[in-house]
């Protein structure tokens, strides 16, 4: 039996990092001003820096979806369970990704 209580402070506390990350990548995404002295090459650097940090924002962006579900559904007595299959997630898979809703056989397919 899954201990809800912990995962929810699991959930929580994945939330509170991700959110610091969050920021971090918005500070970083800021747009370049065409009118700040730096180099061509510099400037280049930058421009790729930016939409890699702009790809990370994004998949941070949808974890943080995916956390704040779990974190509303944790009580649910179908929390831990596949929505595919109906078996239990398991408590290791839950603990590297709270947020998984299918088993490690049904994400595969």
């Amino acid at each position: 039996m899954l201990d809800k209580k912990f995962f929810k402070e699991k959930i929580n506390t994945e939330i509170e990092k991700l959110q610091v990350k969050i920021d971090e990548l918005k500070e970083a995404t800021k747009p370049i001003a065409p009118d700040v002295a730096i180099g061509r090459i510099s400037r280049m650097d930058a421009i790729n820096n930016k939409s890699v940090n702009e790809a990370a924002l994004r998949t941070a962006e949808i974890k943080m979806t995916k956390l704040e579900m779990a974190s509303n559904k944790v009580d649910d007595p179908k929390f831990g369970i596949c929505i595919r299959c109906g078996q239990a997630i398991p408590e290791g898979r839950l603990m590297i990704m709270p947020e998984s809703i299918k088993c490690v056989n049904c994400a595969q397919r």
